[in-house]
């Protein structure tokens, strides 16, 4: 399925792209702060133009509806898991630790990883396996964080909800798939457009991954990074290779489970520290840990 030399030239090129954003960084040429606004030009325009790129002329066949079903399964299962495994925690710590548990970074990371091995096709299988995500993501992940914070900060229905559909990219996906399933595709003249702003997307969210990386980890927090990435490499792993072996799909379903299931700590929880006061350097670092972990996992994964 793959050309290993390929693999590793797309890998090593998307390093050296990961390396100038963190060069940049240092140098001061770029703020960590500017990423930020990088971020959000990410998440709320050229993502979004790449899923109605990808999406808008999809057959959608029921392997790939299985895969946003196992995606959020998975992180509901992952949620439980993260409360229960934290339980003996202080309050706010348990919430800190617990929402890290299940969702995945798959907006910035793994979207231009894969786009630039498998193309289109690798997008449209692990775009499928996002939709599941995003649901992690901004309902169970901010009702665990909002739960456990000991902040005055209180939800209910209509904030959960609210703070979902604030979500471009899941509201981009909810809109493509309802046009998808009605037998429609989108105006050309839009797909043009959307064509020229997504391929930004794969270039910008690799230099903001270089651009978020921090190398400077207090000692303090050794032990629950430890205890972070036991729990979500060790069950993602596991059940990835598992479901990977005897699940009777084709490869790239397939791995499209094992990847996804190795992906790094949804960069979501980061503003959710922010808002229900968690220690944000902990968050932080944890996040970028798993990126770097994940990276070179899947890299491993590929090239095996």
């Amino acid at each position: 399925m793959f050309k290993i030399n390929n693999v590793n030239s797309q890998f090593g090129m998307s390093l050296i792209i990961i390396v100038i954003g963190y060069t940049f960084k240092r140098l001061n040429l770029i703020k960590e702060e500017d990423g930020d606004g990088m971020a959000r030009i990410l998440f709320n325009i050229t993502l979004p133009a790449l899923i109605f790129v990808t999406f808008n002329s999809m057959k959608l066949d029921h392997s790939l509806i299985l895969l946003t079903i196992i995606s959020a399964v998975y992180g509901i299962i992952m949620s439980f898991i993260g409360v229960y495994a934290f339980r003996k925690e202080q309050k706010n710590m348990r919430g800190t630790l617990a929402m890290l548990v299940p969702g995945f970074n798959i907006g910035l990371f793994a979207y231009p990883l894969i786009q630039s091995i498998w193309g289109k096709n690798g997008l449209k299988y692990i775009g499928m396996f996002d939709m599941g995500n995003s649901l992690t993501m901004f309902i169970f992940c901010y009702i665990i964080a909002a739960y456990f914070s000991t902040s005055e900060t209180k939800i209910g229905i209509k904030e959960i909800v609210k703070k979902s559909f604030a979500s471009v990219p899941l509201m981009a996906y909810i809109i493509i798939l309802l046009v998808n399933l009605a037998g429609f595709h989108l105006p050309s003249q839009f797909i043009s457009v959307c064509g020229i702003i997504s391929k930004a997307n794969m270039p910008l969210s690799l230099l903001l991954l270089g651009v978020f990386l921090n190398f400077s980890i207090e000692k303090k927090y050794y032990k629950n990074i430890i205890k972070i990435l036991a729990v979500r490499y060790s069950i993602g792993l596991v059940l990835g290779i598992i479901l990977f072996k005897i699940l009777p799909f084709n490869s790239m379903f397939r791995y499209t489970i094992l990847i996804g299931l190795s992906l790094p700590i949804g960069m979501a929880v980061i503003p959710y520290a922010v808002q229900f006061n968690y220690d944000k350097k902990l968050v932080g670092a944890l996040c970028n840990i798993t990126m770097i972990l994940s990276f070179a996992l899947i890299w491993i994964i590929i090239a095996l």
